[in-house]
Protein backbone atom coordinates (compact mmCIF):
# COMPACT_ATOMS: atom_id res chain seq x y z
CA UNK A 1 0.00 0.00 0.00
CA UNK A 2 1.34 3.45 -0.92
CA UNK A 3 2.33 6.00 1.68
CA UNK A 4 -0.50 8.26 0.52
CA UNK A 5 -3.07 5.59 1.21
CA UNK A 6 -1.65 4.58 4.58
CA UNK A 7 -3.05 7.60 6.42
CA UNK A 8 -6.54 6.49 5.44
CA UNK A 9 -6.46 2.89 6.54
CA UNK A 10 -6.94 3.46 10.26
CA UNK A 11 -10.36 4.98 9.77
CA UNK A 12 -11.69 3.71 6.46
CA UNK A 13 -11.26 0.11 7.55
CA UNK A 14 -13.57 0.59 10.52
CA UNK A 15 -16.99 -0.99 10.62
CA UNK A 16 -20.19 1.05 10.70
CA UNK A 17 -20.52 0.53 14.46
CA UNK A 18 -16.99 1.77 15.12
CA UNK A 19 -17.32 4.79 12.85
CA UNK A 20 -20.64 6.08 14.11
CA UNK A 21 -19.58 6.06 17.76
CA UNK A 22 -16.28 7.93 17.42
CA UNK A 23 -16.10 10.71 20.00
CA UNK A 24 -13.46 13.25 20.85
CA UNK A 25 -10.81 11.84 23.20
CA UNK A 26 -8.17 14.47 22.33
CA UNK A 27 -8.56 18.23 22.08
CA UNK A 28 -6.74 20.02 19.30
CA UNK A 29 -7.15 23.73 18.61
CA UNK A 30 -9.44 24.20 15.58
CA UNK A 31 -7.07 26.71 13.97
CA UNK A 32 -5.01 25.86 10.86
CA UNK A 33 -1.76 27.83 10.82
CA UNK A 34 -1.65 28.37 7.05
CA UNK A 35 -5.20 29.75 7.11
CA UNK A 36 -4.20 32.25 9.81
CA UNK A 37 -1.12 33.31 7.85
CA UNK A 38 -3.12 33.77 4.64
CA UNK A 39 -5.84 35.75 6.43
CA UNK A 40 -3.23 38.11 7.86
CA UNK A 41 -1.45 38.45 4.53
CA UNK A 42 -4.67 39.20 2.63
CA UNK A 43 -5.82 41.66 5.31
CA UNK A 44 -2.52 43.51 5.22
CA UNK A 45 -2.36 43.49 1.42
CA UNK A 46 -5.78 45.16 1.33
CA UNK A 47 -4.69 47.69 3.99
CA UNK A 48 -7.47 46.35 6.18
CA UNK A 49 -6.91 48.52 9.26
CA UNK A 50 -7.08 51.70 7.15
CA UNK A 51 -9.85 50.65 4.77
CA UNK A 52 -12.12 49.42 7.57
CA UNK A 53 -11.88 52.80 9.28
CA UNK A 54 -12.76 54.51 6.00
CA UNK A 55 -15.79 52.22 5.62
CA UNK A 56 -16.97 53.01 9.14
CA UNK A 57 -16.59 56.78 8.81
CA UNK A 58 -18.13 57.11 5.37
CA UNK A 59 -20.81 54.45 5.84
CA UNK A 60 -20.23 53.46 2.23
CA UNK A 61 -21.14 49.85 2.95
CA UNK A 62 -24.83 49.05 3.33
CA UNK A 63 -24.26 45.30 3.43
CA UNK A 64 -25.40 44.89 7.02
CA UNK A 65 -28.59 46.94 6.55
CA UNK A 66 -29.42 45.06 3.35
CA UNK A 67 -29.08 41.59 4.84
CA UNK A 68 -30.75 42.46 8.13
CA UNK A 69 -33.71 43.92 6.23
CA UNK A 70 -33.86 40.80 4.05
CA UNK A 71 -33.80 38.52 7.07
CA UNK A 72 -36.34 40.50 9.06
CA UNK A 73 -38.64 40.93 6.09
CA UNK A 74 -38.46 37.60 4.29
CA UNK A 75 -37.23 35.03 6.82
CA UNK A 76 -38.39 33.60 10.13
CA UNK A 77 -36.40 34.81 13.11
CA UNK A 78 -35.67 32.11 15.66
CA UNK A 79 -37.23 33.62 18.79
CA UNK A 80 -37.49 31.78 22.10
CA UNK A 81 -41.24 32.25 22.25
CA UNK A 82 -41.88 31.28 18.63
CA UNK A 83 -39.45 28.36 18.13
CA UNK A 84 -38.27 27.41 21.63
CA UNK A 85 -36.75 24.02 20.73
CA UNK A 86 -34.69 25.24 17.83
CA UNK A 87 -33.81 28.44 19.71
CA UNK A 88 -32.43 26.37 22.56
CA UNK A 89 -30.52 24.13 20.14
CA UNK A 90 -28.86 27.13 18.44
CA UNK A 91 -27.83 28.72 21.71
CA UNK A 92 -26.64 25.44 23.19
CA UNK A 93 -24.25 25.16 20.26
CA UNK A 94 -23.13 28.77 20.66
CA UNK A 95 -22.44 28.24 24.35
CA UNK A 96 -20.58 24.97 23.74
CA UNK A 97 -18.26 26.77 21.33
CA UNK A 98 -17.73 29.54 23.87
CA UNK A 99 -18.91 32.27 21.51
CA UNK A 100 -20.19 35.09 23.71
CA UNK A 101 -21.16 37.58 20.99
CA UNK A 102 -24.83 38.05 20.08
CA UNK A 103 -26.18 36.12 17.12
CA UNK A 104 -29.57 36.34 15.45
CA UNK A 105 -30.63 33.02 13.92
CA UNK A 106 -33.03 32.89 10.96
CA UNK A 107 -34.78 30.26 8.88
CA UNK A 108 -35.42 31.05 5.22
CA UNK A 109 -37.88 29.20 3.03
CA UNK A 110 -35.45 27.95 0.42
CA UNK A 111 -35.15 24.58 -1.31
CA UNK A 112 -31.36 24.97 -1.53
CA UNK A 113 -29.58 22.74 0.98
CA UNK A 114 -27.47 25.50 2.44
CA UNK A 115 -26.74 27.83 5.35
CA UNK A 116 -24.66 30.97 5.75
CA UNK A 117 -23.36 33.43 8.33
CA UNK A 118 -22.72 37.17 8.24
CA UNK A 119 -20.66 39.11 10.74
CA UNK A 120 -22.08 42.39 12.04
CA UNK A 121 -20.53 45.54 10.61
CA UNK A 122 -21.14 47.69 13.67
CA UNK A 123 -19.91 46.87 17.15
CA UNK A 124 -22.74 45.78 19.40
CA UNK A 125 -24.92 44.57 16.52
CA UNK A 126 -25.74 40.84 16.46
CA UNK A 127 -24.25 38.59 13.82
CA UNK A 128 -26.52 36.62 11.49
CA UNK A 129 -26.76 32.88 10.92
CA UNK A 130 -29.30 31.66 8.38
CA UNK A 131 -30.49 28.08 7.90
CA UNK A 132 -32.44 27.25 4.75
CA UNK A 133 -35.66 25.34 5.38
CA UNK A 134 -34.57 22.47 3.11
CA UNK A 135 -32.10 21.40 5.79
CA UNK A 136 -34.90 20.58 8.20
CA UNK A 137 -36.26 17.96 5.80
CA UNK A 138 -32.90 16.19 5.58
CA UNK A 139 -30.98 16.70 8.79
CA UNK A 140 -31.23 15.00 12.14
CA UNK A 141 -30.96 17.22 15.22
CA UNK A 142 -27.28 16.32 15.61
CA UNK A 143 -26.58 17.10 11.94
CA UNK A 144 -28.26 20.49 12.38
CA UNK A 145 -25.97 21.11 15.35
CA UNK A 146 -23.02 20.43 13.09
CA UNK A 147 -24.30 22.89 10.45
CA UNK A 148 -25.01 25.62 13.01
CA UNK A 149 -21.60 25.16 14.65
CA UNK A 150 -19.93 25.30 11.24
CA UNK A 151 -21.53 28.69 10.54
CA UNK A 152 -20.66 29.95 14.01
CA UNK A 153 -17.11 28.77 13.35
CA UNK A 154 -16.91 31.24 10.47
CA UNK A 155 -17.92 34.04 12.83
CA UNK A 156 -15.46 32.95 15.52
CA UNK A 157 -12.68 32.77 12.93
CA UNK A 158 -13.67 36.18 11.49
CA UNK A 159 -13.91 34.76 7.97
CA UNK A 160 -17.02 36.73 7.04
CA UNK A 161 -15.41 40.00 8.13
CA UNK A 162 -12.44 39.33 5.85
CA UNK A 163 -14.78 38.42 3.00
CA UNK A 164 -16.60 41.73 3.44
CA UNK A 165 -13.29 43.61 3.18
CA UNK A 166 -12.33 41.70 0.01
CA UNK A 167 -15.69 42.42 -1.62
CA UNK A 168 -15.41 46.11 -0.73
CA UNK A 169 -11.93 46.53 -2.24
CA UNK A 170 -12.82 44.33 -5.23
CA UNK A 171 -16.53 44.79 -6.10
CA UNK A 172 -18.09 42.24 -8.48
CA UNK A 173 -17.13 44.24 -11.58
CA UNK A 174 -13.44 44.37 -10.60
CA UNK A 175 -10.83 41.72 -11.27
CA UNK A 176 -8.78 40.50 -8.34
CA UNK A 177 -5.03 40.26 -9.15
CA UNK A 178 -4.30 36.64 -9.97
CA UNK A 179 -1.77 36.09 -7.17
CA UNK A 180 -4.17 37.46 -4.57
CA UNK A 181 -7.11 35.66 -6.15
CA UNK A 182 -5.47 32.25 -5.70
CA UNK A 183 -4.54 33.05 -2.11
CA UNK A 184 -8.08 34.18 -1.34
CA UNK A 185 -9.40 30.92 -2.75
CA UNK A 186 -6.95 28.86 -0.70
CA UNK A 187 -7.83 30.84 2.41
CA UNK A 188 -11.55 30.28 1.82
CA UNK A 189 -11.00 26.55 1.45
CA UNK A 190 -8.91 26.31 4.60
CA UNK A 191 -11.45 28.46 6.47
CA UNK A 192 -14.10 25.86 5.59
CA UNK A 193 -11.92 23.16 7.16
CA UNK A 194 -11.56 25.27 10.30
CA UNK A 195 -15.34 25.80 10.44
CA UNK A 196 -15.83 22.04 10.01
CA UNK A 197 -13.68 21.52 13.10
CA UNK A 198 -16.01 23.75 15.10
CA UNK A 199 -18.87 21.64 13.78
CA UNK A 200 -17.16 18.50 15.02
CA UNK A 201 -16.47 20.05 18.43
CA UNK A 202 -20.20 20.76 18.77
CA UNK A 203 -21.30 17.15 18.11
CA UNK A 204 -18.16 15.07 18.83
CA UNK A 205 -19.38 12.39 16.45
CA UNK A 206 -17.57 11.80 13.19
CA UNK A 207 -20.44 9.80 11.71
CA UNK A 208 -22.78 12.78 12.14
CA UNK A 209 -20.31 15.02 10.30
CA UNK A 210 -19.94 12.52 7.44
CA UNK A 211 -23.68 12.12 6.90
CA UNK A 212 -24.18 15.90 7.10
CA UNK A 213 -21.57 16.42 4.37
CA UNK A 214 -23.17 13.95 2.02
CA UNK A 215 -26.69 15.23 2.65
CA UNK A 216 -25.50 18.75 1.87
CA UNK A 217 -23.77 17.50 -1.29
CA UNK A 218 -26.57 15.30 -2.62
CA UNK A 219 -29.74 16.77 -1.15
CA UNK A 220 -30.81 13.18 -0.45
CA UNK A 221 -32.38 11.66 2.61
CA UNK A 222 -29.88 8.85 3.10
CA UNK A 223 -32.24 6.72 5.17
CA UNK A 224 -34.93 6.83 2.48
CA UNK A 225 -32.34 6.01 -0.18
CA UNK A 226 -31.02 3.12 1.96
CA UNK A 227 -27.46 4.49 1.86
CA UNK A 228 -25.25 3.18 4.65
CA UNK A 229 -22.39 5.07 6.21
CA UNK A 230 -20.10 2.21 5.17
CA UNK A 231 -21.02 2.94 1.54
CA UNK A 232 -20.42 6.66 2.07
CA UNK A 233 -16.99 6.03 3.56
CA UNK A 234 -16.00 3.63 0.81
CA UNK A 235 -17.10 6.18 -1.78
CA UNK A 236 -15.11 8.90 -0.02
CA UNK A 237 -12.05 6.63 0.06
CA UNK A 238 -12.19 6.15 -3.71
CA UNK A 239 -12.69 9.84 -4.39
CA UNK A 240 -9.92 10.94 -2.04
CA UNK A 241 -7.52 8.46 -3.64
CA UNK A 242 -8.26 10.14 -6.99
CA UNK A 243 -7.23 13.54 -5.60
CA UNK A 244 -4.21 12.22 -3.69
CA UNK A 245 -2.86 10.66 -6.88
CA UNK A 246 -2.57 14.08 -8.54
CA UNK A 247 -5.57 13.71 -10.85
CA UNK A 248 -8.10 16.01 -9.22
CA UNK A 249 -8.07 19.75 -8.55
CA UNK A 250 -10.15 21.55 -5.93
CA UNK A 251 -10.88 24.96 -7.43
CA UNK A 252 -14.14 26.00 -5.75
CA UNK A 253 -14.42 28.22 -2.68
CA UNK A 254 -15.22 25.07 -0.64
CA UNK A 255 -12.90 22.05 -0.60
CA UNK A 256 -14.28 18.92 -2.19
CA UNK A 257 -16.05 16.56 0.23
CA UNK A 258 -13.34 13.86 0.20
CA UNK A 259 -10.88 16.41 1.58
CA UNK A 260 -13.33 17.75 4.15
CA UNK A 261 -14.22 14.29 5.44
CA UNK A 262 -10.61 13.17 5.73
CA UNK A 263 -9.59 16.47 7.35
CA UNK A 264 -12.19 15.95 10.07
CA UNK A 265 -11.17 12.31 10.43
CA UNK A 266 -7.62 13.47 11.15
CA UNK A 267 -8.82 16.12 13.59
CA UNK A 268 -10.93 13.56 15.45
CA UNK A 269 -8.59 10.58 15.50
CA UNK A 270 -4.96 11.75 15.09
CA UNK A 271 -2.75 10.40 17.89
CA UNK A 272 -0.61 13.53 18.05
CA UNK A 273 -0.28 17.06 16.72
CA UNK A 274 2.52 15.75 14.51
CA UNK A 275 0.25 13.10 12.95
CA UNK A 276 -2.50 15.66 12.46
CA UNK A 277 -0.15 18.09 10.73
CA UNK A 278 1.36 15.37 8.54
CA UNK A 279 -2.05 14.26 7.32
CA UNK A 280 -3.20 17.83 6.80
CA UNK A 281 -0.09 18.62 4.77
CA UNK A 282 -1.07 15.91 2.27
CA UNK A 283 -4.58 17.29 1.98
CA UNK A 284 -3.45 20.91 1.73
CA UNK A 285 -1.08 19.88 -1.08
CA UNK A 286 -4.20 19.11 -3.14
CA UNK A 287 -5.59 22.58 -2.45
CA UNK A 288 -2.28 24.15 -3.48
CA UNK A 289 -2.60 22.79 -7.00
CA UNK A 290 -3.49 25.37 -9.63
CA UNK A 291 -2.65 23.55 -12.86
CA UNK A 292 -3.86 20.02 -13.48
CA UNK A 293 -1.62 18.79 -16.27
CA UNK A 294 1.95 17.74 -16.89
CA UNK A 295 2.35 20.75 -19.20
CA UNK A 296 1.39 23.14 -16.39
CA UNK A 297 4.19 21.80 -14.20
CA UNK A 298 6.76 21.96 -16.99
CA UNK A 299 5.62 25.51 -17.78
CA UNK A 300 6.02 26.65 -14.16
CA UNK A 301 9.53 25.17 -14.02
CA UNK A 302 10.37 26.80 -17.37
CA UNK A 303 9.17 30.24 -16.28
CA UNK A 304 11.24 30.04 -13.10
CA UNK A 305 14.40 28.46 -14.51
CA UNK A 306 14.39 30.44 -17.77
CA UNK A 307 13.97 33.65 -15.81
CA UNK A 308 16.88 32.70 -13.58
CA UNK A 309 19.04 31.75 -16.55
CA UNK A 310 18.35 35.01 -18.40
CA UNK A 311 18.80 37.10 -15.28
CA UNK A 312 22.15 35.46 -14.53
CA UNK A 313 23.49 35.94 -18.06
CA UNK A 314 24.50 39.58 -17.45
CA UNK A 315 25.67 41.39 -14.33
CA UNK A 316 22.96 39.95 -12.08
CA UNK A 317 19.31 40.14 -11.20
CA UNK A 318 17.32 43.30 -10.80
CA UNK A 319 14.18 43.71 -8.74
CA UNK A 320 12.20 44.28 -11.93
CA UNK A 321 13.34 40.95 -13.39
CA UNK A 322 12.44 39.04 -10.23
CA UNK A 323 9.03 40.70 -10.02
CA UNK A 324 8.33 39.90 -13.67
CA UNK A 325 9.17 36.23 -13.17
CA UNK A 326 6.93 36.08 -10.10
CA UNK A 327 4.06 37.76 -11.95
CA UNK A 328 4.32 35.17 -14.72
CA UNK A 329 4.45 32.33 -12.18
CA UNK A 330 1.39 33.68 -10.38
CA UNK A 331 -0.90 32.08 -12.94
CA UNK A 332 0.44 28.64 -12.08
CA UNK A 333 1.48 28.75 -8.42
CA UNK A 334 -0.29 30.08 -5.34
CA UNK A 335 3.08 30.90 -3.74
CA UNK A 336 5.16 31.95 -6.77
CA UNK A 337 8.01 33.57 -4.82
CA UNK A 338 8.50 30.45 -2.72
CA UNK A 339 8.45 28.29 -5.87
CA UNK A 340 11.07 30.52 -7.52
CA UNK A 341 13.28 30.28 -4.44
CA UNK A 342 12.99 26.48 -4.48
CA UNK A 343 13.99 26.33 -8.15
CA UNK A 344 16.92 28.68 -7.52
CA UNK A 345 18.28 26.28 -4.88
CA UNK A 346 18.29 23.35 -7.32
CA UNK A 347 20.30 22.62 -10.47
CA UNK A 348 18.83 25.48 -12.53
CA UNK A 349 20.41 24.55 -15.92
CA UNK A 350 19.20 20.97 -15.53
CA UNK A 351 15.67 22.07 -14.55
CA UNK A 352 15.70 24.50 -17.47
CA UNK A 353 16.70 21.81 -19.98
CA UNK A 354 14.17 19.34 -18.57
CA UNK A 355 11.32 21.85 -18.72
CA UNK A 356 12.16 22.95 -22.27
CA UNK A 357 12.32 19.35 -23.51
CA UNK A 358 9.12 18.45 -21.67
CA UNK A 359 7.15 21.39 -23.06
CA UNK A 360 8.30 20.88 -26.63
CA UNK A 361 7.63 17.15 -26.48
CA UNK A 362 4.03 17.86 -25.49
CA UNK A 363 3.57 20.79 -27.89
CA UNK A 364 6.35 21.86 -30.33
CA UNK A 365 4.24 24.92 -31.19
CA UNK A 366 5.23 26.50 -27.88
CA UNK A 367 8.69 27.50 -29.17
CA UNK A 368 7.75 31.05 -30.15
CA UNK A 369 5.98 31.71 -26.87
CA UNK A 370 8.92 30.40 -24.86
CA UNK A 371 11.30 32.75 -26.68
CA UNK A 372 8.97 35.72 -26.23
CA UNK A 373 8.79 35.08 -22.50
CA UNK A 374 12.58 35.09 -22.25
CA UNK A 375 12.72 38.32 -24.25
CA UNK A 376 10.22 39.85 -21.83
CA UNK A 377 12.62 39.06 -18.97
CA UNK A 378 15.40 40.88 -20.83
CA UNK A 379 13.22 43.97 -21.32
CA UNK A 380 11.69 43.96 -17.82
CA UNK A 381 14.51 45.97 -16.21
CA UNK A 382 14.62 48.40 -19.18
CA UNK A 383 18.21 47.38 -19.92
CA UNK A 384 19.02 45.27 -22.98
CA UNK A 385 22.36 43.70 -22.12
CA UNK A 386 24.50 42.22 -24.87
CA UNK A 387 25.02 39.04 -22.83
CA UNK A 388 21.26 38.57 -22.49
CA UNK A 389 20.73 38.93 -26.23
CA UNK A 390 23.46 36.40 -26.91
CA UNK A 391 21.74 34.01 -24.54
CA UNK A 392 18.46 34.48 -26.47
CA UNK A 393 20.18 33.56 -29.74
CA UNK A 394 21.73 30.50 -28.13
CA UNK A 395 18.38 29.37 -26.73
CA UNK A 396 16.52 30.00 -29.97
CA UNK A 397 19.08 28.06 -31.96
CA UNK A 398 18.81 25.17 -29.51
CA UNK A 399 15.06 24.81 -30.08
CA UNK A 400 15.34 25.00 -33.87
CA UNK A 401 14.65 28.67 -34.61
CA UNK A 402 16.65 30.46 -37.27
CA UNK A 403 18.71 33.57 -36.56
CA UNK A 404 16.21 35.60 -38.59
CA UNK A 405 13.26 34.27 -36.54
CA UNK A 406 15.03 35.08 -33.28
CA UNK A 407 16.04 38.57 -34.42
CA UNK A 408 12.51 39.28 -35.65
CA UNK A 409 11.01 38.23 -32.32
CA UNK A 410 13.45 40.45 -30.41
CA UNK A 411 12.80 43.39 -32.74
CA UNK A 412 9.02 43.08 -32.44
CA UNK A 413 9.22 42.91 -28.66
CA UNK A 414 11.40 46.02 -28.52
CA UNK A 415 9.00 47.94 -30.76
CA UNK A 416 5.94 46.85 -28.80
CA UNK A 417 7.17 46.84 -25.21
CA UNK A 418 10.49 48.59 -24.63
CA UNK A 419 10.53 51.83 -22.65
CA UNK A 420 13.91 53.32 -21.66
CA UNK A 421 14.57 53.71 -17.95
CA UNK A 422 14.31 57.13 -16.37
CA UNK A 423 17.92 56.85 -15.23
CA UNK A 424 19.10 56.55 -18.84
CA UNK A 425 17.38 59.73 -20.04
CA UNK A 426 17.49 62.06 -17.03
Amino acid sequence: MSKKKSILSSWFSKSIEETTTVTSTKKYAPAIELEKQLAEQIYNALQGSVVEEVIKKTKVSSNDAYWRSMMEGHSLKVDKELLPDFYNLCHQVREKLGFAEDVDFYITGNSSVNAFSLSAEDEGEPHIVNINSALFDLMTEQELRFVIAHELGHLINRDTALTRLIHFVFPPQCNVPVTLDYKIRLHDQLAELVADRYGYIAVEDLGVCVTAFFKMASGLDLAKMNVSIDALIADNHRRLDYFLNDKGVSRASHPVNPIRVQALNLFATAESEEDLQKGMDELIAILLKVGDSELDEYTAKFIASAGLMVGASDDGFTEQEINHIIEMLAGLKIFPRKFLEEISQGDVPEIFAESVNGMLKINPGLRDGMLKYMISIVLSDKIIAKEEVEFLYSFGDGIGLSEMEIATAIAESIQQNYVPSLESIC
